[in-house]
């Protein structure tokens, strides 16, 4: 099927020829599911009612997903056929089972991708005077131009690797793109083969001088392939990539120190196992039997390409400046009480002992809410303390550079930063070496969990005595993805919090039980259960029950199936799920009240809330907002919180966003007892989410 055939409205997204298999388990199959998910993607890049530049970044974002899935799910996949593991997966399928449908699908999807990028998006480009020139379509004064850029930058750091007995296949790092190039000696005739790696230093769209056009970086170096070659015939060209397992072998267990363990890790990582083969079509079948054998790959694991190899580096062309391609911004706004207090001189921890304060990001800007607390509190000589926990954040962090700033000033300054945040690592590695020559105190936190709550502590001397403000989230403490990631932050002072706030970060640093907590939901020994009491509790009032739930995922068996008794019991249960879902929505005898959707848009969804039509107190609705979705690794393998939101207008936010989410008549996808999902409605139109919720947020800053 091609993007354009894909396009009824509603409309149902491609799915494997095999996925049908295994329809009968109670459970969807992880690794199928986020596929659907990437289908998701992909349909944004698909959808003409996008403006251009955004629909080439979708691509470019399906594409960038795809390759983390293959180092990581895939990579685990290989890893359990290695080890010779049968054991079948919650829907019951076999590890190789898995492969060989996810090697099915994989292909269909790229041929959709390539199918649209050439029969769409790049004919579109070039109509508005933008296009991606092939060599043979260059003059020769633009020639001569490109062939003396590529002498005097990228000839001299080309590598030709010759394989043959005196040379072995030489490494393939990760992701690298390669040529593949068979040459023939013109006097006796032999050919050789060779790899020459495409420099990941230059752009891959090499701009054409005095135009708008661009040209591919390993056309500009397979054009001068002579050069590297000299006194040889070119008889073959291909471009390949291969991907490798990059998640890390780590047992912080048996490491007595885990920072130099990871950065030992993170060396080792670039020659993990080969997972996956991209190919040019074009390339010889002897070539490609080399390549896989010296790989140790199957056919499984080869996915072909008729042109343009790693589409993730359209976000180079996506990044335009070419404004009417793009999306009209939508400037966030500060938070009312926020803006009120700056024109009054006030300080936030004014404006939070006041009263609670809920922001919403991006609508709401992260840099005077979030950033302003923790520079005011570095600031402020009353501030006698500052613990935060840190997953992910930028290389240029604003909130490190104060943390770093509060500890030369002599606060007590603590971080638990997470190593282990796959494909942060290195960044962590480097902030930790930083914070910690500055005086602050670093914590790795607890052996074999990931602390993926977000949580900040300021203790502050005041009149009245100590006071504790907290700040805790949805979304990292990350100023870049704060601008895309649509995320919920909650600063309170209440003493209740305060007092868990301290409790959980004492225990992620010292030593100790989990402590009991009044206002927290603390993984992995309580949130899991709490939940599930939470959905029993729920199912007693049957009919009149509600639950409502937006995730990024939901996995755990445990609380699936408490969601499918509730379901029995005659309650209503509302999903929104930006990514994947193991639970199966509508089938008759199994799920007949459960609803899923999926809400896409400029904004990736990101926040989790969690909404119960009757509370343990007072059976009162219940509102919860923190860092943990329904995945087995988020309830057994991290630290998680959520806390409870009590202020009525915070609750009645919550319930106002969840209200244009779970409106029918906005753009949106559903997923239906076939497990296929349906796409309802068209993006970039008034019935958009995310745009009504900009407005309202715009229109209703004060609370």
């Amino acid at each position: 099927m091609t993007p354009r055939e894909n396009r009824s409205n509603p409309r149902t997204l491609p799915q494997g020829a095999e996925y049908g298999a295994g329809i009968q388990s109670v459970f969807i199959n992880r690794e199928l599911s986020w596929l659907d998910f990437n289908e998701r993607v992909l349909s944004l890049a698909v959808a003409e009612e996008l403006p251009l530049l955004e629909r080439i970044r979708f691509l470019s974002i399906s594409a960038s997903n795809l390759d983390e899935f293959y180092q990581v799910r895939v990579a685990a996949l290989h890893d359990q056929i290695a080890a010779e593991v049968t054991e079948p997966s919650l829907d019951g399928r076999s590890p190789v089972q898995q492969l060989a449908e996810i090697s099915a699908r994989v292909q269909q999807f790229v041929v959709r991708q390539e199918r649209l990028l050439s029969g769409e998006l790049l004919p579109a480009l070039s109509a508005n005077g933008v296009r991606i020139l092939k060599w043979s379509r260059l003059g020769k004064r633009l020639r001569e131009s490109l062939t003396t850029d590529f002498e005097n930058r990228i000839f001299p750091i080309l590598t030709p690797l010759a394989v043959d007995p005196s040379h072995p296949c030489p490494y393939i790092s990760n992701l690298a793109l390669n040529l593949a190039v068979t040459v023939r000696d013109s006097d006796s005739g032999e050919e050789r083969f060779a790899r020459v790696k495409i420099p990941r230093n230059f752009p891959r769209f090499i701009p054409v001088p005095e135009s708008q056009d661009f040209i591919l970086l390993e056309d500009l170096v397979e054009a001068h392939l002579d050069r590297l070659f000299p006194g040889m015939e070119i008889v073959g060209v291909s471009r390949f990539r291969v991907t490798r397992n990059a998640d890390l072998s780590l047992d912080d267990e048996d490491a007595e120190d885990l920072l130099a363990a990871v950065e030992m890790e993170l060396r080792r990582r670039r020659f993990g196992r080969a997972v996956r083969l991209e190919v040019q079509s074009n390339i010889r079948e002897s070539t490609l039997a080399m390549m896989c054998a010296e790989l140790e790959l199957d056919p499984v694991d080869v996915i072909r390409h008729e042109s343009f190899i790693e589409l993730s580096a359209l976000q180079q062309l996506a990044n335009l400046d070419v404004p009417k391609l793009r999306f009209k911004p939508w400037a966030p706004v500060t938070a009312g009480r926020l803006a009120a207090a700056d024109e009054a001189g006030k300080s936030v921890f004014d404006v939070i002992r006041s009263r609670q304060l809920l922001v919403h990001h991006p609508y709401e800007s992260f840099a005077s809410s979030t950033e302003t607390f923790v520079e005011q509190a570095a600031r402020d000589p009353k501030v006698l303390s500052i613990k935060m926990t840190l997953y992910r954040t930028s290389g240029d962090s604003q909130i490190a550079r104060h943390l770093i700033r509060a500890a030369e000033a002599g606060k007590q300054v603590a971080v638990v930063l997470e190593l282990k945040a796959r494909f942060d690592e290195a960044r962590n590695v480097s902030w930790a070496r930083e914070l910690e020559l500055a005086g602050v105190h670093v914590n790795y936190g607890l052996v074999g969990l990931k602390t993926h709550a977000k949580c900040i502590l300021v203790v502050r001397e005041e009149a009245g005595g100590i006071r504790r403000y907290v700040h805790l989230a949805t979304g990292n403490y990350n100023s870049v993805t704060a601008r895309i990631y649509e995320d919920i932050g909650f600063f309170t002072c209440e003493d209740a919090v305060g007092r868990d706030a301290t409790q959980l970060f004492n225990y992620l640093t010292g030593y100790g039980r989990e402590p009991h907590y009044e206002q927290l939901f603390v993984a992995p020994h309580q949130l899991k259960s709490e939940i599930i009491a939470l959905i029993e509790h729920e199912a007693t009032f049957a009919d009149k029950g509600r639950i409502t739930l937006k995730l990024n995922a939901v996995q755990d068996p445990e609380v699936i199936r408490a969601l499918y008794a509730a379901s029995a019991a005659g309650v209503k249960v509302d999903l929104v799920v930006r990514g994947l879902c193991c639970m199966r929505a509508g089938v008759p005898g199994l799920s007949d009240n459960i609803a899923v959707r999926s809400v896409l848009g400029r904004y990736l969804e990101h926040s989790r809330i969690y909404r119960f039509g009757h509370g343990h107190v007072g059976d009162e609705p219940l509102h919860l907002i923190g860092s943990a979705d329904l995945m087995i690794r988020n309830l057994a393998g991290r630290v998680e919180t959520l806390v409870r939101l009590t202020h009525p207008k915070h609750r009645a936010w919550l319930d106002t966003a969840l209200g244009f989410l779970m409106d029918d008549s906005n753009v949106h996808y559903r997923l239906g007892p076939d497990n296929a999902w349906t796409q309802v409605g068209q993006h970039h139109t008034p019935n958009d989410a995310q745009r009504q919720l900009y407005e309202w947020v715009v229109a209703t800053q004060s609370r």
